[in-house]
């Protein structure tokens, strides 16, 4: 992965894109995402456990609920101890949703939390990247409802890979 070429492109579209999730107002200083300098330790390649299929409610950044399910566990090993985090699913999208905190949440990362989107390989593993690991839009602006990390996604070890917090 060329993680450099990956943020470059991404800092574009934030910058330049009508879709952008920063408001035109922010758009015109913006420069770049602050990110973590890559840490090839903290990407993985995972089997997948299946879970159990139940659906879980998850709150947003604005207070409502959806719905997903949950898919799969994955399990790694970050300072020295067994971590699992749930990889959910949602309205027939491909691949997972991995929503997350950690040991860096609202100090070095955005409070609510990060996400990762993963792709399952087809051989029962995934690819989990850290390197990878993104802000929801509403670190961005309020305007946008994202699903805050459910419990059982809560890392009590930092992660200190991909996105940090935003400051405009």
């Amino acid at each position: 992965m060329d993680y450099l070429s990956h943020r470059a492109a991404k800092d574009r579209f934030f910058a330049t894109d009508h879709h952008s999730p920063l408001p035109c107002h922010l758009r015109v200083s913006f420069a770049r995402l602050a990110y973590y300098e890559p840490d090839p330790a903290l990407a993985f390649h995972l089997d997948l456990r299946p879970a159990d299929g139940s659906t879980v409610d998850i709150g947003t950044s604005d207070g409502q609920v959806r719905r997903y399910v949950r898919a799969a566990t994955v399990q790694f090993s970050v300072e020295g101890e067994e971590r699992t985090l749930t990889l959910l699913a949602a309205d027939g999208r491909p691949g997972f949703f991995l929503p997350f905190r950690d040991a860096t949440s609202g100090r070095e990362t955005y409070g609510a939390g990060r996400y990762l989107d993963i792709d399952g390989i087809g051989d029962g593993t995934v690819e989990v990247d850290f390197n990878l690991a993104y802000n929801p839009y509403c670190a961005y602006d309020d305007a946008y409802s994202c699903p805050l990390p459910p419990h059982e996604n809560w890392l009590d070890v930092p992660i200190r890979a991909g996105e940090r917090t935003f400051s405009d």
